[in-house]
């Protein structure tokens, strides 16, 4: 009778080594399922915040451009490479301001300034974006500290629809276009000279 205590004894503490072992691999399985929806969560709210932020420029920079239409005084050309966080009202929480490093931290946005070129309004340059992780702004896949950078440029009457500005096309506003980040003037479409 003793051993059989000793027998059953043994087998209980292997069937509770066993619940334990189950236990682990199913809060294991669980964590692994939940950090994955996790990720892809903050994956979403990082681009649909950027796009936000891409979106609400944007309304401020077609309100810009018809303030200097009706206004007579300016023209939409100098207002090409503006700052476009300057229009809107807001305290940003994600932008740096003026970019103080080559890009910014990570998920935050900045200006950076072209040396060659300030205007009375204001430096010219583009606005940087450096993604957290691999989103989707603007119809754009960035990358994980690869920047995105746009530009203010205007938009025009493209008549003949090459999509090159000539010289009798007029200017209709001012938009943010999506540029290459190289350190250099970024291409615009400019009138032909």
């Amino acid at each position: 009778m003793p051993a059989a205590r000793l027998s059953d004894a043994s087998g209980l503490a292997h069937a509770r080594k066993y619940r334990w072992l189950v236990v682990l691999v199913v809060l294991g399985t669980l964590w692994w399922f939940l950090l994955g929806v996790l990720e892809r969560e903050l994956r979403n709210a990082e681009e649909r915040a950027a796009n936000m932020v891409i979106s609400q420029l944007r309304s401020a920079l077609v309100i810009k451009g018809a303030e200097v239409m009706l206004s007579r005084e300016g023209r939409l050309d100098q207002h090409r490479g503006i700052n476009p966080f300057e229009l809107v009202e807001h305290q940003w929480g994600n932008y740096e301001g003026l970019c103080k490093t080559p890009q910014p931290n990570p998920g935050d946005w900045c200006f950076r300034v072209d040396e060659q070129e300030e205007t009375a309004n204001g430096p010219k340059g583009w606005l940087v974006y450096n993604s957290r992780q691999p989103v989707m702004v603007d119809n754009q896949q960035a990358q994980a500290g690869q920047p995105l950078a746009w530009e203010v440029t205007t938009e025009f009457a493209d008549r003949n629809g090459n999509g090159v500005r000539e010289q009798e096309e007029r200017l209709t506003g001012l938009k943010l276009s999506l540029v290459s980040l190289t350190g250099e003037a970024a291409q615009t479409q400019d009138a032909q000279r």
